[in-house]
């Protein structure tokens, strides 16, 4: 079998109990401009013990199937946010 996709993003939601939505961002080439585009993607992140807060770092890795929408857990908090003003504004 192969391995599991890891991602590293940053938490944009930890309202829900056990869960935090993750943003990655990924580099990609726009088809006719061949301009290089930031594009977004959001995960639910299963975080049983609810470490991953707003604003945090975090990477994820891809497990079974948890719910209709998580097929991820974090793993670890890279680098803790202290100022959660910045990531409401960045979001929006």
């Amino acid at each position: 079998m192969g391995k599991r996709k890891e991602f590293t993003g940053v938490v944009v939601s930890d309202k829900m109990q056990k869960t935090a939505v993750v943003r990655i961002m990924h580099l990609s080439r726009h088809r006719k401009y061949s301009k290089t585009v930031r594009m977004y993607n959001k995960y639910k992140a299963h975080d049983e013990k609810g470490i991953a807060k707003l604003g945090d770092t975090v990477r994820i890795v891809e497990t079974r199937p948890l719910s209709k929408d998580k097929r991820f857990i974090v793993k670890e908090v890279l680098k803790k946010f202290h100022n959660v003003e910045n990531v409401v504004e960045e979001t929006v």
